[in-house]
């Protein structure tokens, strides 16, 4: 039996939409429309990999956020307010997503890896279904069509950082054991979604949002610039738990081989 059965991917900063800006600016654009309350880039990142809902909810919650919030509403963001800056949102976000649908550079060509060695694509992402249905079929159209793909509104159990969209993956793909699945993600609750579930963990540090930068604006850094930005984005990943953190997919394959060697000689996650 080979040793690695299934990676289960992320989306945005993954294998789509380098730096993970659809959900970012849509964050910033919903609350503005909603309740003309402004908030930053750097802070619509900090819960990113949460559920949609969830991830507003956070934002909410931010001592930064919260206080402005409190000053500006003389009260804090009620589960209400989240409903309809959520309700905003959404339908946004479907036609930013069909924007940024096209695979991040090398990302294709590791899937096609993958499955040369049999493995299994999975996918999952904090994106509801309704969303995904806009992006999915986009991208297919470039190419990237997971045997999988599960939405952060799709079990009842809930979203990230829980383990059930990746467990979900593990049951429609009939994968024999979590320890044969690798999650890979560019962020902390999708690295927490993959130990909470028993598998083995890769995150993506410079494609993602824990960089957060387009492709451009990371051509356009210098190289002390980039190494700073590298080192903080591995260090936040690898002290969310992930068991290796790479740059971009496009490096994975070399991961997945020790991976499949640690799992031949018995070892779990």
């Amino acid at each position: 039996m080979r040793q690695v059965e299934c990676v289960v991917l992320d989306w945005a900063g993954t294998v789509v939409d380098y730096g993970s800006l659809a959900p970012t600016t849509i964050f910033v654009k919903a609350l503005k429309e909603a309740y003309n309350f402004d908030i930053t880039l750097e802070e619509a990142r900090i819960p990113m990999g949460l559920g949609k809902w969830d991830h507003i909810n956070a934002l909410g919650k931010l001592p930064t956020v919260a206080a402005r919030w409190k000053a500006q509403f003389n009260a804090p963001m009620s589960e209400q307010d989240v409903d309809y800056i959520y309700n905003t949102f959404i339908p946004l976000q479907k036609i930013k997503v069909v924007d940024h649908a096209e695979p991040i550079a090398g990302a294709l060509a590791a899937i096609n890896w993958l499955r040369q060695q049999n493995i299994k694509i999975g996918s999952c992402s904090g994106y509801p279904r309704e969303v995904m249905d806009a992006l999915v079929p986009v991208a297919a159209q470039y190419g990237y069509a997971p045997d999988c793909v599960v939405a952060s509104d799709d079990l009842p159990a809930g979203s990230r950082p829980g383990p059930w969209m990746a467990l979900e993956n593990v049951n429609q793909l009939g994968v024999s054991a979590v320890w044969r699945v690798i999650k890979i993600d560019d962020a902390v609750p999708g690295i927490l979604e993959g130990l909470n579930a028993g598998m083995w963990t890769i995150g993506l540090a410079k494609t993602g949002n824990a960089v957060g930068l387009t492709k451009v604006e990371w051509q356009q850094c210098s190289a002390v610039e980039k190494d700073h930005l590298l080192r903080k984005a591995y260090g936040e990943l690898y002290n969310a738990g992930a068991h290796y953190v790479v740059d971009a997919l496009e490096d994975i394959a070399a991961v997945v081989n020790v991976i499949s060697a640690r799992i031949a000689r018995g070892e779990r996650p």
